[in-house]
């Protein structure tokens, strides 16, 4: 997957925006107020929010998933795109962080949400 793919994907869901908050390297996707991914536009890889468990079942299943890099380790993993993933297991991976940061929303803001797709 490359950034494009990774671009138009996450743009693809419902409440999404994008923006550099972080400075000009690093993109950032949000739903509602609450970033769901950010990716480094020089590397191969981004950060997705995972529940804790699932989160460690992934770095143990997968050598192309580690720790969250910069991010709390335990809620965030860095997934390499340019592995051994398929495009669906990245694509499942960033629909968990997704639902997950939707689900935190606000009940209100979450039926707004739902209100656009």
């Amino acid at each position: 997957m490359n950034i494009e793919e990774l671009r138009d994907y996450c743009l693809g869901k419902p409440g999404v925006s994008e923006g550099f908050p972080f400075g000009e390297e690093t993109l950032v996707f949000k739903v509602g107020d609450k970033i769901f991914l950010l990716t480094s536009l020089g590397e191969n890889r981004f950060n997705v929010k995972c529940d804790p468990e699932h989160a460690v079942e992934l770095r143990e299943q997968h050598d192309d998933v580690k720790p969250g890099f910069h991010m709390n380790k335990k809620h965030w993993n860095t997934v390499h795109t340019d592995g051994a993933l398929t495009n669906k297991q990245l694509c499942d991976m960033i629909d968990h962080s997704y639902n997950l940061v939707l689900g935190s929303l606000p009940k209100k803001q979450q039926a707004e949400i739902a209100a656009l797709d």
